[in-house]
């Protein structure tokens, strides 16, 4: 396996589903003192899945890496600076290859990107996923991110009862200097 950046005169536009498997969701619920998130099992496990498209036009100035065997694009990450507030987004990271998932290939994909931000001089990484991506919010956990925030409605009116919350989870990369 090897992981390449992605040039994208070949992958911008290009699009592509991902798709990933729950057992659960992550219920947000108002507390006393803010607000709790409450684990809820499914009665059976959900497949979702959702259309999306490398090198996105919103994106300012992306980069993609891509986790290769032979010719064959296991996975891919994909970023971008947020000049604004000196953040860095990952817009995507997907395995393709269910085969593929579980093997550290996430974890290589995730470890190219933060050394893209921090190379960017980002003071952070962050990114969504969805109450209801329980593998996803794990996998995050594992990789040194923290919820952040949430969105009840980023995606419709209906999120809440979809089960499908915006989560924004965050990883600090370096100590701001006072001077920042």
């Amino acid at each position: 396996m090897e992981i390449r950046q992605l040039d994208p005169a070949v992958y911008a536009g290009r699009k592509f589903t991902a798709s990933y498997r729950t057992k659960g969701y992550y219920d947000i619920c108002a507390a006393e003192d803010g607000f709790r998130l409450r684990y809820v099992p499914l009665g059976a496990p959900m497949e979702k899945s959702f259309d999306d498209e490398f090198f996105g036009e919103w994106l300012e100035e992306p980069v993609a890496f891509g986790a290769f065997e032979g010719e064959r694009l296991l996975g891919y990450v994909e970023g971008a600076p947020e000049s604004w507030n000196k953040r860095y987004r990952i817009s995507n990271i997907c395995i393709f290859d269910e085969t593929a998932r579980g093997k550290g290939l996430g974890t290589s994909l995730m470890r190219t990107i933060e050394k893209a931000a921090e190379d960017a001089g980002a003071r952070m990484i962050v990114l969504e996923t969805q109450t209801c991506n329980e593998n996803a919010i794990a996998f995050y956990k594992r990789n040194g991110f923290s919820i952040i925030g949430f969105d009840l409605y980023s995606y419709s009116n209906d999120d809440p009862e979809r089960h499908e919350v915006r989560i924004e989870m965050g990883k600090k990369l370096k100590l701001e200097s006072k001077d920042e």
